[in-house]
């Protein structure tokens, strides 16, 4: 197993944080992992096809979309900052309308388009649970959105993350411990929960490029799951990780990075968050084979004052970027191994 492990000292005083958090103008590297800086509470990436930039959603209330440019490492902000129309798109009649304030944004996923033209995909908590579509233009300069409508959740429902699937629909996770589900929307039929799709805390999800596997981070059983999608017989299968998977992301290679963060318990994970008491509690990627399921671990960063809970591993040319969450203002890079 090839692991990327990193030592980093904690400013900790009987279990207790005691160190301020370092604004971005202190985002000094951690010995050789360096970071980008200013992005808060980062909880899931995305690259732009056939461009430099990466999206980066924030998932702090009143929360923002950010544009990471991968040359320089600067960032802008995409949202609040919007582009938005008369009128959303007609397959989202049911939308209320635009809503700019209480946006906090979860996972994104983006369908590829033509000529620098794409849809972005946005969980929304705050002023409404629902998936927010975007028009993303990356032809030139940095990317910019228009506001395309919005798919309200279902009642009871909270979304997670989400993914594009061909055509028009999409696929969003409901976490809920011990048992949630998955959700696919089609512009004909609306909201249905996928059968067979039921288990501990789904938390990041891809589909294959064909619609046929989704492959779901089971974060309550510390595993990556493959379910099949409109097949004559439900498959799943699933490979353990060791630790809780938050996202999923598709690698260059076509192997998958699934990336979250283990304790000693899982309700450590939540002291961590809410209390940051985090001994024992670390950050991880692994890649994962999508046909055979094998799995080998390629970063491990014990969370520290600056880095607390990681949530995402996208691959950005020769580095892993390792965003998370509990208001960290970087991205984490580590070298490709």
């Amino acid at each position: 197993m090839r692991v990327r492990t990193v030592t980093t000292s904690l400013c900790v005083v009987a279990g207790l944080f005691v160190c301020a958090e370092p604004g971005a103008a202190q985002c000094r590297p951690d010995g050789d992992v360096e970071f980008v800086c200013g992005p808060v509470s980062p909880e899931d990436l995305l690259a732009v096809p056939d461009s430099p930039w990466v999206i980066a959603a924030g998932m702090e209330d009143d929360g923002y979309l950010y544009a990471v440019d991968t040359r320089d490492l600067t960032n802008t902000v995409l949202f609040p900052t919007a582009t938005f129309g008369s009128r959303p798109d007609k397959v989202f009649s049911d939308c209320s309308g635009p809503l700019v304030g209480g946006f906090r944004p979860h996972g994104i996923s983006l369908r590829p388009g033509r000529g620098g033209r794409h849809t972005l995909y946005v969980v929304r908590h705050g002023a409404r649970e629902a998936i927010e579509v975007f028009a993303v233009n990356a032809r030139s300069g940095t990317p910019t959105l228009t506001w395309q409508g919005c798919a309200v959740a279902p009642d009871g429902v909270t979304f997670n993350s989400v993914t594009a699937l061909p055509g028009r629909g999409f696929i969003a996770t409901h976490f809920n411990r011990p048992v949630g589900e998955l959700w696919e929307w089609q512009p004909e039929t609306g909201w249905t929960a996928v059968p067979g799709s039921e288990t501990n805390g789904p938390n990041g999800v891809v589909s294959s490029p064909d619609g046929r596997w989704l492959y779901v981070g089971g974060w309550g059983t510390r595993s990556l799951i493959r379910v099949s999608r409109g097949q004559a017989s439900m498959q799943s299968d699933s490979v353990e990780v060791g630790f809780h998977i938050d996202n999923v992301r598709w690698a260059p290679d076509g192997s998958l990075l699934v990336a979250g963060h283990v304790g000693e318990t899982a309700e450590s994970i939540f002291q961590c968050l809410g209390q940051q008491q985090c001994g024992g509690v670390s950050s991880h990627v692994a890649r994962v084979d999508p046909e055979q399921l094998t799995v080998e671990e390629i970063v491990r960063y014990p969370s520290n004052e600056n880095f607390i809970l990681g949530t995402v591993g996208l691959q950005v040319g020769d580095e892993i970027w390792l965003g998370g969450i509990a208001g960290s203002d970087r991205i984490a890079r580590f070298p490709v191994r």
